[in-house]
């Protein structure tokens, strides 16, 4: 017995050896438990898409004798399916701490505005998908999509971090019911002091905080699965209605078994009406229309990536003096390999998420973390009906905690500098006002040539910058002048 532990030890020793060197702990400063953790985080924050994805694209598919219900169950395997694959190159090809999963906002676009919207079939939709991932595999292989990304103004480049904090916050205050809609002023303060969601949302968010600003290991996560866990006690203690903020299973005095028991096993696993459903909308199809969906896709996806690339990033601290992220190229590769993976298995553009940001700040810097996300996404596909476990505004907890500490990237920007602050002031704006990090992104870049033209500062505008600038009032043409409408429906 002695020997046989000696050696299982030493076989266990040599694992964790092999695996510190090929994600190079040591490069940076980490450890194989802080990149667990940071795992585990990342995914507990992006793992609502599992389904979300469904529910969006759902009424986008109609598939002959299959039930709606059958649809989102199948549609449930595939975002699971593509988010495996995907951050499963993210680990092992880049080395990355990045998440990545069908898009939210993207999903919406394929479902409301080109399917449902425009008319267009989902199977052409899904061709525009993996047309699009194609053209950014090719983009991205002759390094166009580094040379793009680097073209990106410095205070652009700087003022993203700050940018998607804005936008992470919007996202889960509104999710934890705390901002709410309003007619007069868009958005308002919740019904804080009355809503269950709210009470809970509260809660959960300052025992986070007060567990991270003492700099307890793991605080994101404990305070995502602390707020569920008290969500199913206040509701087995009858204070609040089942359903409200616990899992459907869990209700007043205990556990619905045959509820539990249900949404385990009413599982459809068969994804082939979906998978390859794209070659059937690569025909028939009306090119000019065709091609400006694709390019939308493209368009919004492509500065969607390049945004939040730069922003964890930074958060990471991988970002070099130029305010670039080193070998950006192998991350912007596995997200294009994503895409198109995703659009064949038959789900919408597949994204690198912002959520990895929660990871990133609990200490993941390699693809270690990834893979973990990868690997919890894949174990996930044996209870994907039990997706809803973590309630939403529990999760969305630790978008606000991560929102407020990339505010902190706002240091880097010049405010003195005019011909910086306004570039900066509007990309941080713009995106969570806008709902859209590309807009941001957008509103920075075009206004950078333009203050720098008006102060006379002619010789710092790069040609790329112009292009990029003029480039993207075309996207906005194309997008929001009745371009695209006319083109289908035509």
């Amino acid at each position: 017995m002695g020997a046989t532990d000696t050696q299982s030890e030493e076989s266990a020793s040599g694992m964790r050896g092999t695996v510190r060197e090929f994600f190079e702990f040591d490069r940076y400063g980490t450890d194989l438990g802080t990149e667990v953790t940071a795992g585990i985080t990342t995914f507990l924050t992006m793992s609502y898409i599992v389904f979300l994805n469904p529910v969006i694209l759902g009424p986008a598919i109609t598939i002959p004798g299959m039930s709606d219900a059958a649809v989102v169950s199948m549609l449930t395997v595939v975002t699971i399916l593509a988010a495996f694959v995907a951050t499963s190159i993210m680990a092992l090809y880049a080395n990355r701490p990045f998440g990545q999963a069908p898009g939210l906002g993207l999903n919406a676009f394929f479902a409301f505005t080109v399917v449902l919207g425009l008319g267009v079939q989902w199977q052409t939709a899904l061709a525009a998908v993996v047309v699009e991932g194609l053209v950014f595999i090719a983009l991205t292989a002759v390094g166009a999509r580094k040379f793009i990304i680097e073209a990106f103004p410095e205070p652009v480049k700087f003022s993203v971090g700050a940018g998607i904090g804005a936008f992470l916050a919007l996202i889960g205050l509104e999710e934890m019911q705390i901002v709410v809609a309003d007619q007069e002023t868009l958005v308002t303060l919740g019904n804080v002091a009355s809503n269950p969601v709210a009470i809970m949302s509260v809660v959960g968010l300052f025992l986070t905080l007060a567990l991270y600003a003492r700099g307890v290991r793991g605080s994101i996560v404990i305070g995502i699965l602390g707020t569920t866990l008290l969500g199913c006690l206040v509701t087995v203690g009858g204070l609040v209605a089942p359903g409200t903020v616990a899992p459907a299973f869990v209700v007043e005095g205990g556990i619905d078994g045959a509820v539990f028991v249900d949404q385990l096993t009413n599982v459809q696993y068969d994804i082939t009406p979906l998978a390859g459903a794209f070659v059937t909308g690569l025909s028939g199809i009306e090119p000019f229309a065709f091609s400006l969906v694709v390019f939308t896709f493209f368009f919004v996806d492509f500065f969607d990536t390049a945004g939040t690339l730069t922003g964890v990033g930074q958060a990471a601290g991988f970002l070099d003096e130029d305010g670039d992220l080193p070998e950006i190229e192998k991350p912007l590769m596995a997200d294009a390999v994503g895409t198109t993976v995703g659009g064949m298995l038959g789900t919408s553009t597949v994204t690198t998420y912002i959520e990895s940001a929660t990871g990133v700040e609990e200490g993941g810097r390699t693809g270690m973390t990834a893979l973990v996300v990868a690997l919890l996404f894949l174990l996930s596909l044996a209870f994907v009906p039990l997706a809803t476990a973590i309630p939403l505004y529990a999760s969305h907890i630790a978008l606000v905690v991560i929102a407020v500490v990339m505010l902190g990237n706002i240091a880097a920007v010049d405010w003195n500098d005019i011909t910086h602050s306004v570039p900066a002031g509007l990309t941080i704006l713009v995106m969570p006002f806008t709902f859209n990090i590309g807009y941001g992104i957008a509103a920075g870049i075009i206004s950078y040539p333009l203050v720098k033209a008006a102060v006379g500062e002619w010789r710092d505008i790069r040609p790329t910058q112009v292009v990029l600038a003029l480039a993207f009032v075309v996207y906005f043409v194309v997008a929001t002048g009745g371009v695209l409408d006319a083109a289908v429906g035509s």
